[in-house]
């Protein structure tokens, strides 16, 4: 079980890594590379869910 603020360190750093990663996909999307664009909305949807589980963690303390 994580500690309240490693949960809360957690989710800084997946909000940071969400927040490039978006940065990086609208470059790909401009230079048309879809397949690279798929592989970054699917972790962009693996960030989201892992997200929800530590706010909910987070809720909890």
């Amino acid at each position: 079980m994580l500690t309240k603020a490693q949960v809360q360190e957690q989710i800084a750093e997946l909000k940071m890594d969400y927040i490039n990663l978006q940065g990086d996909m609208e470059k790909l999307e401009s230079l048309g590379h879809e397949g690279s664009v798929k592989q970054a909305v699917e972790r962009l949807e693996k960030m989201e869910a892992r997200l929800a589980e530590l706010n909910k963690q987070l809720a909890e303390f």
